[in-house]
């Protein structure tokens, strides 16, 4: 019997993109744009009984980022831009405090390979808590609650069906769902706009719970810049899209590991190269890359990630300039030109 097909979207938030209806359903499964996207634990299978070929590579491969202390960000009031690791940013835009999804504790299968740059606790004064998609290694129970008390005025900024799942780990955390194309409610004063915006992923926590929850990225847009989260993400059309709506974006936050094997990665995560096109295509100026480094999420050694994007970028195959800090080294994006 044939999935009943509906749309759905926040209909108190604006939709920026003329004639979209919202985020496609299948039955109750959202799609990435048009298409269905169902991982199979065949593939999954197939991938933990065959040998991994760069095996031996891998393990001899210990390097781990460079961490550098960054407890004090938290208490300043300058714009910058910290990578917390693999996907945790802290982002300060016209003082204004974002932090991305945070994992700040390992459990069980994702084991931080280096330290955190500060103690938990110092995370503080955070205004928006920006959480991309509900995989568990953007989105950890016990930070949200850490985060949510040790920051009272926190809001949740994330996607569609996600409150459900924050509300059993926070209940009084404030939550803002929106669709792609969708622009939150800062209010009337707020110095920024803040998108969500489309990522080709998929949604999975448990076993009943498949594409459940959307899956996204975001844009910023503070005085003449636009900054530009990816998510996790395959390469895909969305990319194009984005460019054509927003125009040159100033900066991107890409991710770059994860892809091997490509047979069970490449819908789900960009290799290097496919980072470098995607921020070619938005004519990305500047390029930080994430989501490698932290984890061992995949088959492909833990240096080879960093070192392919800046192969390609020292052969000039990346129009924008690359940045690729320590953990925990504060980055002052406002001097960027």
């Amino acid at each position: 019997m044939a999935q009943r097909i509906s749309y759905l979207r926040n209909e108190a938030l604006p939709t920026v993109r003329p004639g979209y209806p919202g985020n496609k359903l299948f039955g109750r499964e959202f799609a990435n744009g048009e298409e269905l996207f169902e991982p199979s634990f065949g593939t999954v299978l197939k991938w933990q009984l065959e040998t991994n070929p760069q095996k031996e590579e891998k393990k001899r491969d210990t390097w781990v980022p460079e961490v550098m202390d960054c407890a004090a960000a938290f208490s300043s009031t300058e714009d910058m831009l910290v990578w917390l690791g693999h996907s945790c940013f802290l982002l300060r835009a016209a003082g204004v405090s974002l932090l991305f999804d945070p994992v700040l504790f390992s459990s069980i299968g994702l084991k931080h390979r280096h330290p955190l740059p500060c103690p938990p606790e110092a995370i503080r004064s955070i205004d928006y808590l920006l959480l991309s998609h509900g995989h568990r290694d953007h989105l950890d129970e016990k930070s949200i609650k850490l985060l949510a008390a040790q920051n009272p005025q926190m809001q949740v900024l994330t996607s569609l069906r996600m409150a459900p799942l924050l509300r059993g780990m926070a209940p009084a955390l404030p939550v803002q769902e929106a669709g792609w194309w969708q622009q939150y409610d800062l209010g009337p004063n707020a110095p920024l706009e803040i998108t969500y915006l489309p990522a080709a992923h998929w949604h999975r926590r448990g076993l009943a719970d498949l594409n459940q929850v959307l899956w996204g990225s975001f844009m910023i847009r503070v005085q003449d810049k636009l900054i530009y989260f990816a998510g996790d993400t395959a390469y895909a059309e969305h990319f194009e899209a984005i460019e054509a709506r927003f125009g040159p974006i100033d900066i991107t936050l890409m991710p770059i590991g994860a892809y091997k094997p490509a047979y069970m990665m490449a819908k789900s995560h960009v290799n290097p190269h496919e980072a470098a096109k995607a921020a070619n295509v938005l004519r990305a100026g500047h390029v930080v890359p994430m989501h490698y480094g932290t984890f061992n999420l995949a088959d492909e050694p833990a240096s080879e990630p960093l070192r392919q994007i800046k192969e390609v970028a020292a052969g000039g195959m990346l129009r924008g300039e690359l940045h690729a800090p320590a953990v925990g080294e504060v980055l002052r994006w406002p001097d960027w030109e």
